[in-house]
This record gives structure tokens, C-alpha cells and sequence, in this order.
């Protein structure tokens, strides 16, 4: 198992990183991802869009999926909203391994507030791929 991969694949995700996520941990099927929602998050109703919510659930699900070492991709996620974010909130998503199976896995991500509430749900269904042919 590679232990650093995901922080290396984190460290290359210029996308993630210049929403200003941080990665806090990720190992053994687990990962735990930060972020705070800038007045650049914020859509037409003052809450923040669900495109980074989404974005900071599917980081932290990529970190936990290649935590384990082969490179690893989403096959699928899906999301559930469950109470808004607003500006200034800090967001702390957790995700989980549920099973992993041949080159697939699912894993279960849940986006807080600081005070706990729960923002969102997020279901990924990951893939490991096959090394590119170095012929």
C-alpha cells in the first residue's frame, strides 16, 4: 500500500486546491478534507452553490479512494443537499470506505459546519484503472 498517494495526487489537484481546500488526512480508505465558502462560492440566493459542495465531497472521496495506492478515478457519485451553506461557513468533509470489490469501490463522504450540521451526503462508486501500456 502507498500510504503518500493520496497526498501526492491532493498536491497535483491544482483545481481543489485553489478553492483553498486542505487536505487534513487521508489513509487506509479514509479521508478528511476543509474548506471555507468565499464570497466566489456564493450563488444568487446568498447560500453557497452546490458545485463546490459537490467539488469539496468528490476531493475528499478521491483522496480516500487513492489512499491505497493504484490510481484510482470516480465511475459515479451522486449528492443529497440537506441544509445550506452560507458565506464564511468552514465546511469539513469526511469520507469513508464502504467496500471495496475487484477494481471498484463505494464510499460514503459527509459535508459539516463547524457547529456539526449536516450540509450534504455524497456517494462515490470508484475504479481502479490499469497502468498505461509503456510500450
Amino acid at each position: 500500500m502507498d500510504t503518500n498517494a493520496a497526498q501526492r495526487m491532493f498536491e497535483a489537484d491544482e483545481a481543489s486546491r485553489a478553492l483553498g481546500i486542505e487536505l487534513v488526512e487521508a489513509a487506509g480508505g479514509r479521508a478528511v478534507a476543509r474548506m471555507k465558502v468565499s464570497s466566489s462560492m456564493v450563488n444568487g440566493h446568498d447560500l453557497a452553490h452546490g458545485g463546490y459542495l459537490f467539488l469539496l465531497a468528490d476531493t475528499t472521496f478521491a483522496c480516500a479512494c487513492n489512499s491505497h495506492g493504484p490510481v484510482t478515478v470516480a465511475a459515479g457519485a451522486e449528492i443529497d443537499f440537506v441544509a445550506p451553506a452560507r458565506l464564511g461557513d468552514e465546511l469539513t468533509a469526511t469520507a469513508a470506505e464502504r467496500t471495496r470489490y475487484g477494481r471498484n469501490g463505494i464510499y460514503d463522504v459527509t459535508v459539516c459546519r463547524a457547529d456539526g450540521a449536516v450540509i450534504a451526503e455524497f456517494r462515490g462508486r470508484s475504479r481502479v484503472i490499469e497502468p498505461k501500456d509503456k510500450s
